[in-house]
């Protein structure tokens, strides 16, 4: 029972952290009819049901399926090195930068087996560390990008044009880097590539059986993007996709990660109930006040962008330098990003000898991003 507990609080740290927040700050402000006007409903109920869909087409195999299929037409390392990486950077603008790390850093390291274990040894670690980094900032250029964007971007009332006419510079600088990164790398290991024969475990259940569940997949994905919108409700957006998956693909809905909602409850109650208490309130304002950007930079670095995100929005009204600041948090530590724990499992499992050279190749590499990054938001102030 104890080693249960243990593995829970190391597994789900965060989700603890803001169910003790939550708890204590109970003690401050007793429980009322107020409670109910913290949670953002509408945020946690977009967030289900993009987790839903992506569930279920992470299900079929259809990220999988298009990766092989570029895959196949690769012959050299340094454009094997930029797909799998610009894999991770264009599909985390849809798909979120958790998903697409679930999806393409396994696939990763099928395909660099295939490579033998000169090819593995060399690219393994880089590849990773530069997919990781691709995923969490290609998820900052749209509000389906990331967790905090849909909440940020809901806070801030902004049109989808000028969230992404926000995060745009960043992004092209960030594909500029990372294709650069991709093709030096890429270039160490120097030897024609044929991946025709790389497997998708997922591809014939694809093909043959579930050609329907993408097409219903597809129009409720353009529903929930309608619903980030605000151009549909999004209580009736959250029951057809509950509905249609529930009888259509129910074990997607077992797939959504609820510990994540769970933990943007828990920060809501405690925001709301630290918002109430006038002496914190003046504190964090004035800490925060027209330092939205560099606040939630450091302050990502040791609780991570989403939580930073939830906390400091209680305490601003400059919803657009903390969409910025959130989005450049994400790099830095291990847990800036919560996503980027995902590929640190994944080679812990796979190389568990070298997981020190990753940390170290992993912090390297976020450092110098994080630092052209806040140099351009510098120059664009």
């Amino acid at each position: 029972m104890r080693n249960g507990i243990i593995e829970f609080i190391k597994k789900e740290t965060v989700l603890c952290a803001a169910i003790i927040l939550a708890a204590v700050s109970v003690f401050f402000v007793p429980p009322d009819r107020e409670y109910f006007t913290y949670i953002d409903f509408r945020t946690l109920a977009i967030l289900f049901c993009l987790m839903s869909v992506m569930a279920g087409l992470q299900k079929i195999g259809l990220f999988k399926w298009i990766a092989k299929k570029l895959l196949g037409c690769v012959k050299g390392s340094c454009s094997l090195v930029l797909i799998l990486v610009l894999l991770c950077f264009f599909s985390s603008m849809l798909i979120t930068n958790d998903v697409a790390l679930i999806t393409f850093v396994p696939f990763t390291f099928t395909v660099l087996n295939m490579l033998g274990e000169d090819g593995k040894k060399r690219l393994l670690l880089p590849v990773v560390v530069m997919q990781t980094i691709a995923a969490n900032l290609g998820s900052m250029l749209t509000p389906v990008g990331n967790p905090q964007n849909l909440y940020l971007f809901g806070r801030a009332g902004i049109s989808i044009s000028r969230f992404l006419l926000l995060m745009l510079p960043y992004t092209i600088l960030s594909f500029i880097l990372l294709a650069g990164w991709s093709l030096i790398q890429g270039s160490t290991y120097s030897k024609n590539l044929d991946l025709a024969a790389v497997t998708v475990e997922e591809e014939i259940l694809f093909e043959k059986k579930t050609k329907y569940l993408l097409i219903v997949y597809f129009t409720l994905f353009f529903l929930c993007l309608l619903a980030v919108g605000h151009i549909l409700p999004w209580q009736a957006v959250l029951l057809l996709v509950f509905v249609i998956i529930f009888v259509m693909d129910r074990q997607a809905i077992t797939k959504v990660d609820y510990s994540l909602l769970f933990t943007f409850a828990g920060f809501f109650i405690f925001i709301g109930n630290v918002g109430r208490i006038p002496v914190f309130c003046e504190f964090l304002q004035e800490m925060v006040g027209g330092r939205e950007v560099y606040t939630a930079i450091i302050a990502s670095q040791v609780i991570s962008n989403v939580p930073a995100a939830l906390l400091l929005s209680g305490f601003t009204e400059d919803f657009s330098s903390l969409i910025i600041g959130t989005n450049l948090g994400g790099l830095g530590t291990l847990i800036a990003s919560m996503a980027s724990l995902i590929s640190y499992k994944y080679v812990a499992k796979e190389a568990g000898e070298r997981k020190g050279k990753y940390i170290g190749l992993f912090t390297a590499g976020n450092v110098c991003f994080l630092a052209a990054l806040i140099i351009l938001n510098i120059l664009l102030r």
